[in-house]
């Protein structure tokens, strides 16, 4: 049977998603998810990529927000998937 969770219909249990989000230097996000782990997320790898172009923009970057528990940026034309955003970022403590 499906899960209700987060507005998302899921088959099993969904990573943390984000609650705050804040831009450091070097491309980098400074995330406290809904369980309060704080992580940071390394945006670098994704600026290779056409569709995050955008966000190579400095004063663009530093105006991403959460939505649906993921980072945002151009009013949600540009996102990430928060079960990666999770995965792949580093526990605060370990950075």
């Amino acid at each position: 049977m499906n899960k209700v969770n987060d507005e998302i219909i899921s088959r099993g249990k969904l990573a943390p998603r984000a609650a705050s989000i804040a831009p450091l230097e070097g491309y980098r996000l400074d995330i406290t998810f809904t369980n309060g782990e704080r992580r940071i997320f390394d945006c670098n790898e994704l600026l290779q990529y056409p569709a995050f172009a955008p966000i190579k923009d400095k004063a663009i970057f530093e105006q991403v927000t959460v939505e649906y528990g993921s980072p945002s940026w151009c009013d949600g034309d540009i996102d990430y998937c928060p079960d990666c955003l999770y995965i792949e970022s580093t526990p605060v403590d370990t950075v």
